[in-house]
Parts: C-alpha cells; sequence; structure tokens
C-alpha cells in the first residue's frame, strides 16, 4: 500500500486509476447513504475524485487503504453541496413567485377588435375640422364646461355648443358600422371611448 500512497503523492495518473476502480463504488454507496439520491450520490463521487487528485500531496506515504481518506473527502463534498442547495434554495426563495399564465385567448381577441374599432375613430377624428376636434377635446375628454371651453378657445359659448354638435353629428355618422352603439349620444358623454381627464 506504501508504494501506492507515494504514487498518488507524485501524481501518477495510473495510481489513480487503480484507486478509482478499486473504491469509486465505495464512494458512491457511502454519498448516496448521506444523500439519498442517486444523481447526486454520481456527482459527490465525481467531486470525490477531482478534490482527492487537488489534495494527492496531503496523503501520507505511510499508511493502510486510501478509502477511509477518499470517504472523508466525499464526506466533506455533500456538505458542500448540501451548503450550496440551501443557499441557492433561499435565493429561489425569495425571488417573486410566478403567477399562473391565465388564458388571453379572448383578450387577444378583444384587442384585435379594439384595434379595429380605433381604426375607424381615428378616421372619424380625421374627418373632423380642427376647431370641431378641439371643442370635442376640451369638453368631452377633458371634462370642460361650455363656459370654461368659451374662455380657453376665445369664442362664444354658443360657438362651443355649435361646434360640439356638429363634432358628435359627425362621429355619430362615421362611427355607424360599430353597431350605432350610441357613443356620442347625449351633451357631455363620452364620444369616442376616452376617458375624460378632469378639471385640472
Amino acid at each position: 500500500m506504501r508504494a501506492l500512497r507515494v504514487r498518488i503523492r507524485d501524481g501518477d495518473a495510473d495510481a489513480f486509476g487503480e484507486v478509482f476502480d478499486a473504491y469509486a463504488r465505495s464512494v458512491y454507496n457511502h454519498a448516496y447513504r448521506l444523500t439519498g439520491d442517486w444523481s447526486a450520490a454520481e456527482e459527490v463521487v465525481s467531486l470525490t475524485f477531482l478534490e482527492a487528485w487537488r489534495l494527492r500531496a496531503r496523503v501520507e506515504a505511510d499508511g493502510g487503504s486510501v478509502r477511509p481518506w477518499l470517504l472523508g473527502i466525499a464526506t466533506n463534498v455533500t456538505r458542500n453541496q448540501r451548503r450550496a442547495a440551501r443557499r441557492h434554495a433561499a435565493a429561489v426563495a425569495r425571488l417573486p413567485r410566478d403567477e399562473s399564465v391565465a388564458d388571453f385567448a379572448e383578450e387577444v381577441a378583444g384587442r384585435i377588435d379594439d384595434a379595429g374599432q380605433l381604426a375607424l375613430v381615428e378616421a372619424a377624428l380625421r374627418g373632423l375640422r380642427r376647431p370641431e376636434r378641439e371643442v370635442l377635446a376640451l369638453c368631452v375628454w377633458s371634462g370642460l364646461g361650455y363656459e370654461a371651453a368659451a374662455d380657453v378657445l376665445g369664442i362664444p359659448v354658443g360657438t362651443v355648443r355649435s361646434r360640439l354638435f356638429r363634432a358628435r353629428t359627425k362621429l355619430a355618422k362615421a362611427m355607424e358600422p360599430l353597431g350605432g352603439r350610441g357613443q356620442v349620444r347625449g351633451d357631455r358623454t363620452t364620444a369616442v371611448g376616452p376617458t375624460q381627464e378632469g378639471n385640472r
């Protein structure tokens, strides 16, 4: 056994091959008993022999079987693996939980439908004259009253009312393909979808 230990210390690859052949099964069984997992045990075997090669200079020249030395290395490797697994598990536990992904087929279909409606609305708005769009934006989307809109634009209140009426009439006609849902009815309702911003 002395000759084998000396060869191991000297970095003799053939000697290490002999050690592997003689003790790999023993190291595996030990690792399996420690981990209870065959895959983890195989990894411990690999790391044990890599570590043994790295520590070969520490092997005493005199002594018996190197099996206890290998099992000691395997035990330390297993401890390190467990610590690493605990750190990994703790890191994963700190990550935000993934929420289940709902079926979004209906949402996609709705968005496609909404995109078509939006294109129709945009075309209808482009059909308005600039003064009509301004009144619509102020009174419907921003929620200003007629007098406030008149002050902003520097025009009479009656002009605001008439421009808003014309804008709504044009929009109602342009948006008839939407099914005549009445998006433009009433004096202060939302004409084309966006919510009112409110007074600021």
